[in-house]
């Protein structure tokens, strides 16, 4: 076994044991991948403070994010298809975070269905809906999400068009995705992949077929979800999704400060601030140098949170120092899944979580909660300086 001391140890045995077209929808961004990049090179640029001769003893990490108790302020992103970075991967990857202490988040295109990730896990989860023009198919996600007991939706905001990630569309990574002989050729290089696919009976996207009108095999999947998106969705739309759940809600994908108000309007209970990975607009802001503004504008009187770009407990205290109140691991846990299914998992989260409190400490530190931006040293201009 391997000594894993970081989340890039992780992504190295990920990317030898998973078909090349399922680490490549993970490690993408759109277009020239601009924006995939600044998310984690922006997070170098911000350097901590040392302090020294101060008290580090009883040291704590845990806080609340809408409420919730956390061990610490990371919560599982929704990450589409991540049953087939390993089989069953949303369950492993809930059980994990259920194991940590942490929120784990649902993807409506999961392989795992809602009520597959219910009942394997005891601790309420979030589910992630995107915003879809069938309210019949909408209201009986929210009724299925209220019926396993998840506490909180999130509504991804920032998906009406889809942005154009290259490697997808040459690897055939679609829903369903399009086998070639090329992929088809890799996968069958990967054994112990493709055993453990062997042993579970969830290859599809069990939120939708069989749920969805007209769906009812993957093969109807493609039609469906070519149609399914709304391009005109708006404010108001997304006020009716809110009165649907009936519960807290969420909203993904805001940078922009102005659409962070509209948020606040519209009764969010928490927003994120985030790029969607790097996935959607190439050449916007990273969601750390988009962060200071969106504090500005609304951090008083709503919860915000940050996407994008986290791979190490650095990244993790950085972004609170900022303002974030809690921050989503995507990618990161995905390696993890990936290389050692929910045990790696759980290391990836062992991982943010040491480097977490050290660095914490090493700043002079002993409460997350109380962290500020007076142990960072943020460069001038940072959040740019435009026209």
């Amino acid at each position: 076994m391997p000594v894993i001391t970081n989340i890039d140890d992780l992504k190295a045995i990920y990317r030898r044991r998973v078909p090349k077209m399922f680490y490549d929808y993970c490690e993408s961004g759109s277009w020239t991948e601009q924006t995939f990049r600044d998310n984690t090179d922006d997070f170098q640029k911000i350097r901590l403070r040392q302090r020294v001769a101060m008290d580090m003893a009883g040291r704590s990490l845990k806080t609340r994010m809408i409420g919730e108790d956390v061990s610490m302020p990371v919560a599982l992103a929704p990450v589409g298809l991540t049953g087939m970075q390993s089989a069953d991967g949303e369950i492993k990857a809930a059980r994990a975070a259920e194991k940590a202490g942490v929120p784990f988040t649902l993807s409506t295109m999961s392989i795992c269905s809602i009520e597959d990730v219910a009942e394997a896990t005891t601790r309420p989860f979030w589910f992630q809906v995107y915003t879809l023009k069938d309210d019949d198919f909408m209201r009986r996600l929210f009724d299925r999400a209220r019926a396993a007991g998840c506490s909180a939706v999130v509504i991804t905001v920032d998906l009406q068009v889809l942005g154009q990630r290259h490697k997808d569309l040459k690897n055939g990574l679609s829903a369903p995705p399009k086998l070639t002989a090329k992929s088809i050729a890799n996968m069958m290089t990967k054994v112990g992949w493709g055993l453990e696919m062997l042993g579970t009976r969830r290859r599809s996207f069990g939120n939708i077929v069989g749920h969805a009108r007209g769906v009812s095999d993957p093969s109807s999947l493609s039609s469906w979800t070519a149609e399914a998106f709304d391009p005109s969705l708006d404010w108001n739309r997304i006020a009716e999704f809110r009165k649907m759940w009936g519960g807290k809600v969420i909203l993904k994908g805001i940078i922009d400060p102005e659409d962070a108000k509209q948020a606040l309007n519209v009764g969010a209970d928490a927003i994120v601030v985030s790029n969607h990975g790097g996935r959607q607009l190439d050449g916007a802001l990273s969601s750390i140098r988009a962060l200071p503004a969106v504090m500005d504008a609304v951090g008083d009187k709503i919860e915000v949170h940050l996407d994008s770009g986290i791979r190490s407990g650095q990244d993790v205290l950085k972004a609170v120092a900022m303002g974030a109140r809690g921050t989503y691991v995507g990618r990161s846990y995905v390696y993890g899944l990936g290389a050692m299914g929910e045990a790696g998992v759980t290391r990836a989260l062992e991982v943010i979580r040491k480097e977490l409190d050290v660095s914490m400490a090493l700043c002079g530190q002993r409460d997350i909660t109380r962290v500020g931006r007076d142990i960072l040293l943020v460069p001038k201009g940072f959040e740019g300086d435009w026209a």
